[in-house]
């Protein structure tokens, strides 16, 4: 079966999964199917993917658009570990989801990194009190990663987890998302995409069936 990718952009998508967690976990299409397409190749990808996640503003976009580009075994290293990080995500969420133990090395993984973001975890002064924010005066491209590990742990350590969702979608997409529905019924990643693919599939086999039975009869 021959996947297409969803957007003519892969990278210039809705973030549909209501977590910032799920929506970097999702930077793998048809990640459930035979033939997973990565959507993070490159260093580039990843910042890019940060900016429209708004994780960082355009003029800190594109320092780190130049640090990658002088710095490109660095760069290399972070676009590993987040894609690290990010399979770790994917593994503890579905772990939850099919409520089964989480792997072992998924979490040696994930606390190993959530133990070094929270290092640059400190208090700053907000618009009502004090709030927390992060300690990034190096502005290395490592940071993108903090707010997705701290997403991750919030959602993962809540009662939010039991609301967490894979996309019903037969050919094998895999998104995961938040269902926030009061009756706990959604099940597409997006209504628009493998939604409307399902019920149009539906409303072919409805019309299709009478006639499959008279041509038996």
């Amino acid at each position: 079966m021959t996947m297409t990718r969803r957007y003519h952009d892969p990278l210039d998508k809705k973030f549909i999964a209501g977590e910032l967690c799920l929506d970097f976990a999702n930077t793998v299409d048809w990640r459930a199917s035979g033939a997973p397409v990565e959507l993070l190749k490159t260093c580039e990808d990843l910042v890019t993917w940060g900016r429209r996640a708004g994780l960082v503003d355009m003029p800190t976009a594109r320092r780190f658009f130049r640090e990658s580009q002088k710095r490109p075994d660095d760069a290399a290293a972070v676009l590993k570990r987040a894609v690290t990080v990010r399979e770790a995500i994917y593994g503890l969420a579905l772990a939850l989801l099919q409520l089964r133990r989480p792997s072992a090395k998924d979490l040696e993984i994930f606390n190993r990194e959530l133990r070094i973001a929270f290092q640059h975890r400190k208090v700053v002064p907000g618009h009502q009190g004090l709030s927390w924010n992060w300690d990034s005066r190096n502005r290395d491209l490592e940071e993108l990663l903090w707010p997705i590990l701290r997403s991750a742990a919030e959602l993962l350590t809540s009662e939010r987890h039991a609301r967490i969702r894979q996309c019903a979608d037969d050919r094998g997409c895999g998104w995961l998302f938040l269902d926030t529905t009061k009756n706990h019924s959604r099940r597409w990643c997006a209504m628009e995409d493998c939604g409307n693919r399902a019920k149009a599939r539906r409303h072919y086999q409805r019309i299709r069936a009478p006639k499959a039975k008279i041509t038996e009869d």
